[in-house]
């Protein structure tokens, strides 16, 4: 969401576009403008919700950069505190949705993660992208759109090449990141899928992978 992303912007004074729900949009971040908005098609996410609703899994719906759900549970606070953000209850999904939202979640354990995703894959096939991002969470978007076509905007915004960009990811989410960036880096402990993709991996966060990477960077070329 824009909304959990803006903080991090701010304390980082960045001021050039940004992609958000995995690339369904692409927004400026001083104004709250969405540059870029691909939503998922109300007629298939009110099928992805009947499917979900159907399994005990209603899930986290994403309208105007704001959370909705049915009814709070445990994955839904969870969320909320992880996110820092609110989320709103509006009982019947189903009935509540008139409009196409930016994106579906649902939450669950892990291991209960594939039995939705076969679920939701018959019922939607290609109509809709499935993709975890967190190992409890199963995004359900615009098949259209990925970080990869988010970045690409932004590219075409900023004014940077594909082949001199370096990106880093460590969820299945980021696979069409990496294969759009010239140079694609994995965290350790990231998606298999992605790990493979990779040119390179590096740290975790617990040791600062990222930052390290983008420091010795800098520092090669500040001395060149």
């Amino acid at each position: 969401m824009f909304r959990s992303v803006r903080p991090y912007l701010e304390q980082a004074g960045l001021e050039d576009p940004v992609v958000c729900y995995q690339g369904a949009a692409v927004v400026e971040p001083r104004s709250g403008r969405f540059l870029v908005h691909e939503p998922l098609p109300l007629d298939v996410a009110r099928e992805a919700v009947a499917i979900l609703v159907e399994a005990g899994r209603p899930p986290n719906c994403y309208v105007d950069d704001e959370l909705y759900v049915a009814e709070h549970n445990a994955y839904s606070r969870a969320y909320a505190e992880f996110q820092h953000l609110p989320v709103t209850e509006v009982g019947d999904l189903l009935a509540w949705l008139e409009r196409p939202p930016t994106k579906l979640v649902a939450v669950g354990d892990p291991e209960e993660l594939p039995a939705l995703r076969a679920l939701l894959t018959r019922g939607l096939g290609a109509r809709a992208s499935l993709m975890t991002s967190l190992p409890y969470l199963l995004e359900i978007g615009n098949p259209a759109v990925s970080k990869g076509t988010g970045i690409a905007h932004v590219a075409g915004l900023v004014g940077f090449a594909a082949e001199r960009t370096v990106a880093f990811g460590d969820g299945e989410n980021d696979l069409d990141l990496l294969g759009w960036a010239g140079f694609g880096v994995a965290v350790e402990g990231g998606h298999p899928a992605l790990l493979a993709r990779a040119d390179w991996s590096c740290p975790g966060p617990d040791a600062d992978g990222v930052a390290r990477v983008i420091e010795a960077y800098l520092g090669v070329h500040s001395r060149a």
